[in-house]
Parts: structure tokens; sequence; C-alpha cells
């Protein structure tokens, strides 16, 4: 682009400068304006290359600059992307290339879901944030990092669950949301990795796989040898969109196996057992939980019926079915009038409810639409129930942040009893059901919930190398756990920041997020059939 300048014989008169200089600036004020606009032109509508274009996310309302640090007067959403900058850039300086941060400590940190390798986990699970949140310069360096360095042809054994949401999920957005076909390839290469894991005698894949050997296994602890509900019954989002983007059968029929065997097997009381043998095809211990071992398994059913623009009706029935058992058998009311959810152990409930647990609040609002016999009320309600609830375990803490588990009894109600339950370890289910409540609702409580753990997390788990989990929410001076988990990133900050944007913002009639925060888009097949599927019934 060429700049007009001055002839040299200008600055020669002194009467013409005010002129000039007022000439001057409109014709920066105009390149600067060309400039802009071409900016985000190039944003919004350069060519893209894949087959599949990119969805609209309603990004104009909620475009914020970069802000270094928080103040008082800033907007929630403005704090947030403060508080996301502050995060990635830790882990950018301290950790890049390692699954997590110790952000005290500022180094990298793993654990044994992602095995013994450096897959950048927190990069793969926060572009997508990144991305929604206008971050382009930090979202184009994960993208780098990811193309250059993500490969997973290692020695590793890894979670297929974990890995699943984190890494597939995480990628998949990232495609839909930015259309850069990097993401894709690497998504359908660790896709590849994973198909070993079902190679049992029933179908049901181990929990764990070497991603070198293909080799699997399941968890020690888990009850005589199980594959844990939760954990197989949380792949068919990601392996559905894997079929329609490469159109290999192979991972939709692998997924909906599973369905048919689970459809096939005797319910103790309509609830599904945590655990379940992958060699024999038999229940484990009888323990049915809505928290940790089982949680996403309904949420899948329900999100795989919205993810098929609701044709998919066999998911909705076993949604329906499943989510009455456990309202028959779990969901209680406090003596104190609080609704919560227990778990149910050989034929008794413990009446207790994990953090993890608090993610149903949100389910029950989202499933409410297309409930049977008009309950749609009912579920609603019921979500703002434990949404409540969920609430108040936070508000009876010292540090205004919800405890692990909690207890409803004794006297006790929605407080952590056991040291080992008091930890917060910057979880995002309850921010979570705030934001499904919000959207469905538009009661600004759950934005002043929601505003009240912003400012819990900044105060007491914000370090000069990130942010930390506390090891116990009930103490005026908290221990530091020293993780910066991958999930802060890509769930809670995540929901916190969609809980104070436009509902344009990712429409839920559009996208489903996975169990990771990760948003797929719904899929509007209409008569087409994914390879190796039934046709589709509405």
């Amino acid at each position: 682009m060429l700049i007009p300048t001055l002839s040299p014989g200008a600055s020669s008169f002194p009467h013409h400068r005010a002129t000039l200089r007022l000439s001057e600036k409109f014709i920066l004020l105009l390149i600067l304006s060309a400039f802009i606009t071409l900016c985000f032109g190039a944003f919004f509508f350069l060519p893209d290359n894949s087959k599949h274009k990119r969805f609209d996310l309603g990004l104009e309302d909620v475009l914020i600059p970069h802000i270094d640090t928080p103040k008082e007067e800033e907007s929630p959403a403005a704090v947030l992307l403060c508080m996301m900058k502050h995060a990635w850039d830790s882990y950018r300086q301290y950790g890049w290339g390692h699954n997590e941060l110790k952000p005290i400590a500022k180094k990298g940190h793993s654990t044994n879901i992602f095995g013994s390798s450096q897959l950048g986990a927190t990069i793969v699970d926060a572009v997508d944030t990144l991305y929604i949140m206008g971050l382009h310069e930090e979202f184009k360096d994960g993208q780098e990092w990811i193309e250059q360095n993500l490969d997973f042809s290692v020695n590793a054994e890894v979670s297929v669950f974990e890995v699943n949401i984190r890494f597939i999920g995480g990628l998949l957005a990232a495609y839909y949301l930015s259309g850069q076909e990097v993401f894709k390839l690497k998504a359908v290469q660790l896709a590849e990795k994973l198909l070993p894991a079902f190679n049992t005698p029933t179908g049901i894949p181990w929990a764990m796989v070497n991603l070198k050997s293909g080799v699997g296994r399941n968890w020690g602890w888990a009850s005589a040898g199980s594959s844990i509900l939760a954990e197989f019954g949380t792949l068919h989002m990601e392996f559905v969109h894997l079929t329609y983007l490469t159109g290999n059968p192979a991972y939709y029929q692998k997924v909906m196996h599973i369905r048919k065997l689970l459809a096939k097997m005797d319910r103790p009381n309509g609830l599904y057992p945590n655990y379940l043998n992958p060699r024999t095809g038999r229940w484990g211990q009888h323990h049915t939980s809505v928290g940790g071992l089982g949680d996403s398994f309904y949420e899948y059913l329900l999100k795989a019926w919205l993810m098929s623009d609701k044709t998919d009706t066999e998911a909705r029935k076993t949604y329906d079915d499943a989510i009455e058992a456990i309202e028959r058998h779990l969901v209680r009311k406090s003596n104190g009038g609080l609704t919560f959810i227990g778990e149910w152990k050989n034929g008794h409930l413990e009446r207790k409810m994990g953090h993890l647990a608090c993610f149903a609040g949100g389910m029950f609002a989202l499933g409410a639409d297309g409930s049977p016999d008009d309950k749609a009320g009912h579920y609603l309600q019921l979500g703002a129930e434990i949404a409540h609830t969920c609430h108040e375990s936070y508000d009876r803490t010292v540090l205004k942040l919800g405890p692990e588990a909690f207890k409803f009894d004794s006297g006790l109600e929605a407080v952590a009893v056991r040291q080992n339950e008091k930890y917060y370890i910057l979880r995002p289910e309850v921010i979570e059901t705030y934001w499904y409540m919000w959207r469905f609702t538009h009661d600004p409580k759950y934005r002043q919930w929601g505003w009240e753990a912003v400012q819990a997390i900044d105060k007491y788990c914000r370090v000069s190398g990130g942010f930390s989990g506390v090891k116990d929410v009930y103490s005026s001076n908290p221990t530091y756990d020293d993780v910066q988990q991958s999930f802060f990133l890509a769930e809670t900050l995540k929901y916190l920041y969609l809980l104070f944007s436009s509902d344009d913002l990712l429409p839920l009639e559009n996208w489903v997020f996975n169990t990771e925060a990760h948003p797929l888009p719904v899929l509007h097949l209409g008569n087409i059939t994914l390879p190796g599927s039934e046709p589709a019934q509405r």
C-alpha cells in the first residue's frame, strides 16, 4: 500500500502547516481504518481450505482488548480474559510442551492419565478457549506447537477416556471453529491409536492403551479388572464426528456396539452400575453415581440425541429411562430443604454428593425440552434446585469455593466432613450448571454466583506462576496443591466467559459441548446416514 508523502517544498510555506497536518491526520485515519478493515476482513473471510465451513461464533459482541491485570471496574468478561492470559502465559513460560503446569514450582507437571510423554495436554485442551476469547496470537502459538510437536507415535500408556475428551475433543473443536486442517489431521491420527483399546472379548474398551504397542489394560483399583461406565460411555460424541469427517465407519460402530450391549443387560432398579468387566460382560460392584465414575455416561446419552439434530431417539429414550431411575433412587431432599443426588452402594443410599455431580443441574436443564410426559418444567426446576445446592456448598466455605464432596447427614448439609474431601482443584462443574441455567432462565442470580466464583478463584487460586488448586476450602490460610489443571483453561474459564457473554456466542441450538467443554456442531444430517449406521428414525 503506497502512503502519500508531502512534496519537498511544502515545508517552505509555514502558513500551510496546519492545513497539511489536518490532511496528514485525515490520510492516516483513512489508512488506519483501511488496515483495521483489512485485518477483520482477513480474520472473518479468509478462504477455508476444508470442505467444512467455519461456524459462526457470534464474536462481534464480545471482542475485548488484551488486558494485563484485572481492575475493579473491568467487566467480568474482561477479567476472565485477563485470567486466561495469566494461566496461558504462565504455562507458556514455565511448562511449554509439558502436559500441565506446577505454578508455584514454575515447572512442567504430568499425571499417569497422560502416560510418560510430553503431549502438551494444556495446549490441546486450551486452544478452542483461546479462539473463542479472541486471543488469536496465543491461539496461533498453540496451533504451531500442535503442528510441529504433537506426536502420538510414542511409547506411552494413556487413559482412553481422558485423551478422547481432552485431545480428540479439543482438536475437533479447534478444527470446527478455525477451519485449520491440522487439527482434524491430528485428531484422526490419535483416534487410530485408540482403536486397539476396543480389542476385548466384549468390545467394551480397556481404560488404558499404549499408543505405540496398542496393548490395553484396566486400572488396578477398578472392581475386579472392570472398565468404568463414565469412561467407556463417554466416547460417542467424538467418535460420531470422526466417522462424519473421515467416512470411516469404525468409530461409529465401536460406540454403537457399546450402546447395544448395555441395552441388553439387566440393570438393578433400572440403575447402571459404575463397573463392567470387559472380559465377561458382567457388572462389577453395584455402585451407581451421577458423580465420578458414572457422570458423563448420562450426559452423552442426552448429547448424542442433541448432536444428531434430535434424530437419535434411541439415545433420548435411554437417557430418559436412566434419569427416571436416578430420580427415584438417588435424588433426595435434605432436612434443610436442599435437593441432592446421593450414591447407591449395594442397596444403600449414601447421602453424599460430589463436586463432579454438580454438572447434573445443567444436564437436567439441557434435557428439559423434549422430556416425556410434559415434564420440561419439572426438570428445569430440578436443575435449579441442584444449582442452588451446589452454590450452597461454595457459600458455606471460608474461601467461597466448593469442596470435592459434601455430606447431608448428622445435621451437616452441603459441607465436607473428611479432610481429604475439602480440596478444590479448579473444577468447572458448578460453573457449568450456572451457565446452562443462565442460558435457559436468564435469572441474574446465576451471573451473580458466577461472579462470586470468579472473585474467589482470582483471590485464592492465583499465584505468580499461574493458578493452583487449594487443599482446604474451609481454611483462611489455604495451602496450594501446586497444579494448574488443563481443564481449568478448557472448562472453568470457558464456562465463566460464556456465562458473561451474549447467547449468540456458541448458541445451544447449533453447538453441543463435550464433557471437557469442547463445542462440537450439531450434525444436520437430514437424509444422509453415517457410514455403517442405520437410517435415522425420526
